[in-house]
């Protein structure tokens, strides 16, 4: 005999004598208790201040805070979505006290009260959580990835292309004026130049054109020399302009995007057409430690090796003082950070360029390049290297080089006597006459004392655990937190979205571990 099916009732329809409390529909360990706790312990002064007295009542931003930071912990950025949530989730009406601010209120908090003050917010929560014990500010590891910018794609500026138009225009000038010179030659006459043509100014540039207007005025000139005389006088003053500000707004910058001028075209992972794309973005770096993101910097260039001394700096700013030690991957290997590391007593375990290539090679007993400049046996005492061949390469002078970031480098030349003749030269070098190699000594002793440290078991111990540990913390923000394009635009906004990006990750980590 088949037994009747028992349904559970619901209570839809019927009348309670007293509302249930919201607090009793919030578990005690849920992430939105955690974000209320530690966002009340926090001091934002900082953000009261910039609020006048008088007027109508605003909402307290403590408050709008806590909505803003577990938003993003559930994954909501969008203000609309936030201001719909507020008036749907039991976790926001529990965090808010059921206040209901609309988007507009929840974006200029954003982009306005927040802009330049998070990061001392977000460092207050650091150190709290620090003293917590769920991580240590001691020692960090550092890594780098792209994130997109909210920017169109295909309005680009290219840095090469401006220097190019501009070069074009100043070529153009000097033809007209050779026109000019033709003109009167013809009539045996000589005319008054300009000062120059260099097209920097464009009010210098719009007196030029004048002057070549001047001087052809009642002359029988050629129709096409006329038709760009005339388009000269309308266009070129305006693109000279247009060309400095995109400099000025590039600021030594290859690239940016005209939606977006701090973002500068980047190659990202995230590459779905396989074709190499470039987008406009920014450079993230993190420094991490047991997965939580102790400080967090933006830059605008693609190339991680310039940014460490910028982000190690932005730490000591937050913190007060530097990290007992530093691990980064291969990207961050330079003189200039080596040395930065070494100055502020800072244990770097950080890779150079070809460390792993080294280490497989020797793990394969791969036999060394014998002609390499590297592997050339080097006299102190003499300041000599010494070719296979036994042949002495004295010093022949030295100069210096300068790097992106006006970094000098000192590299010493050294030449061998007499190539002619070697059965090996072929091997050794192509070159005409006897061969020159260029070495940088404090480079090279740097990059010494960096595998020494790499090797011994304490660098092992940290290189691995950058792995799992800054990379991780990337991953989960791409993938889990399913940020991989900012929705704000220009610097100082998208630094805030980043900053509460990083928060949202670290009261999340708070809440898994509790």
């Amino acid at each position: 005999m088949k037994s009747n099916v028992v349904w559970m009732t619901n209570s839809q329809a019927q009348l309670s004598l007293l509302p249930p409390s919201y607090d009793d529909l919030v578990p005690e360990n849920h992430p939105v208790r955690i974000v209320n706790s530690i966002l009340d312990r926090i001091d934002i002064r900082s953000i009261e201040n910039t609020y006048k007295g008088g007027g109508t009542s605003s909402y307290h931003p403590r408050d709008l805070l806590k909505i803003l930071v577990y938003a993003y912990l559930r994954n909501l950025y969008s203000s609309r979505k936030i201001e719909q949530a507020l008036g749907e989730n039991v976790h926001f009406m529990w965090l808010s006290g059921c206040i209901r601010p609309d988007h507009n209120t929840i974006s200029n908090f954003r982009s306005g009260r927040l802009k330049g003050k998070f990061k001392k917010i977000f460092n207050q929560v650091v150190i709290l959580l620090a003293e917590q014990g769920y991580l240590s500010l001691k020692e960090i590891y550092v890594d780098g990835t792209k994130i997109e910018a909210n920017a169109n794609r295909y309005t680009f500026v290219w840095g090469k292309s401006v220097k190019t138009s501009r070069s074009r225009i100043e070529k153009q000038l000097k033809e007209l004026w050779r026109y000019v010179e033709t003109v009167y030659a013809e009539e045996e006459q000589r005319p008054n130049g300009p000062d120059n043509f260099e097209a920097i100014d464009p009010d210098q540039v719009s007196r030029t054109i004048d002057k070549i207007d001047r001087a052809l005025k009642g002359k029988d000139i050629d129709k096409k020399v006329k038709q760009k005389l005339g388009y000269a006088k309308k266009n070129w003053p305006k693109n000279i302009a247009k060309y400095n500000r995109y400099e000025q707004q590039m600021g030594g910058r290859n690239s940016m995007s005209k939606t977006d001028p701090d973002a500068t075209f980047m190659r990202m992972k995230e590459d779905h057409m396989l074709n190499g794309q470039l987008k406009p973005g920014y450079n993230l770096q993190a420094a991490t430690n047991n997965q939580f993101i102790a400080n967090y910097t933006l830059a605008q260039t693609t190339a991680d090796t310039t940014t460490l001394i910028d982000h190690t700096e932005d730490f000591i700013k937050g913190y007060g003082k530097p990290p007992r030690a530093l691990t980064a991957d291969a990207g961050y290997g330079s003189e200039e950070n080596y040395t930065y590391l070494h100055e502020n007593d800072i244990d770097a375990f950080v890779k150079y360029n070809y460390f792993h290539k080294e280490q497989l090679d020797e793990k394969r007993g791969k036999q060394k390049r014998p002609f390499a400049a590297d592997n050339l046996f080097y006299n102190n005492e003499t300041d000599t290297y010494y070719c296979p061949m036994g042949q002495p390469m004295e010093n022949i002078g030295s100069y210096l080089k300068k790097t992106a970031t006006g970094y000098e480098q000192k590299i010493n030349r050294y030449q061998a006597k007499n190539c002619a003749g070697c059965q090996l030269r072929s091997l050794c070098h192509r070159s005409k006459g006897n061969r020159i190699v260029e070495r940088n000594h404090k480079l090279a002793r740097l990059k010494a004392k960096a595998k020494q440290k790499l090797l011994d078991p304490e660098g092992i111990a940290h290189r691995k655990q950058r792995c799992w540990d800054v990379e991780a913390v990337f991953g989960n923000i791409k993938q889990n937190m399913n940020f991989k394009r900012f929705m704000l635009r220009g610097l100082d906004k998208v630094e805030t979205e980043i900053g509460l990006i990083a928060m949202a990750h670290n009261l999340k980590k708070v809440s898994l571990v509790m």
